[in-house]
């Protein structure tokens, strides 16, 4: 798992993978996303990355595994992660716009609090993930796998979870407006304490 090193700064954040200073008391944020990017994209295998609070636009994260990686409060805008591979990593309370995670492997991984708009998880196995509390628009779930996937307390607009397997996904507490189910096993998910 990613190294927690303090903020040299004694904000008590924690400092970037390769500085001494959190991304709040970096002199330059965005050449610390830069940097970090450029280190993902020249590394088929990304281990224990530390990028809280950094904002990533237009980077391709695509076709890497991920392992042990925290990204919590970061910006990521028009990203690719297509294919991607990610294992007990942090992006809680993270933005995503117009990012797609189509045909990827992601398991054991947190977007709690996030805010997703416009993006991809189509045909993607999306196992043991946390959307708690996450709002969730106009994004498209179908053709994915989402075994045991929490989405407690999210609120969820405009998506679309086709063709799912929804076999103990939790939506208990959530909110979901013009959202399809269409030939996802939903009587083996998850909407109502009572039937956990």
């Amino acid at each position: 798992m990613f190294t927690l090193v303090p903020c040299e700064a004694g904000c008590g954040r924690t400092a970037l993978s390769g500085s001494h200073l959190c991304a709040l008391h970096s002199a330059d944020p965005a050449k610390e996303a830069v940097r970090i990017g450029a280190y993902i994209t020249n590394h088929p295998v990304v281990k224990d990355i530390n990028g809280p609070s950094l904002s990533f636009v237009s980077v391709d994260f695509s076709g890497r595994a991920y392992y042990g990686c925290n990204f919590m409060g970061a910006s990521f805008s028009m990203c690719l992660f297509t294919g991607a591979v990610m294992r007990m990593c942090f992006f809680d309370f993270s933005n995503f716009s117009d990012c797609d995670f189509s045909g990827g492997d992601i398991q054991f991984v947190s977007f709690a609090g996030s805010r997703i708009n416009n993006c991809t998880f189509e045909g993607s196995e999306l196992i043991h993930l946390n959307y708690g509390g996450a709002a969730i628009y106009d994004c498209t779930f179908n053709d994915s796998n989402l075994y045991n996937t929490r989405f407690i307390g999210s609120k969820i607009e405009k998506s679309s979870f086709i063709d799912c397997n929804l076999k103990k996904t939790f939506f208990i507490d959530s909110s979901r407006e013009n959202t399809i189910f269409k030939s996802s096993n939903t009587a083996e998910a998850v909407f109502e304490p009572e039937e956990v």
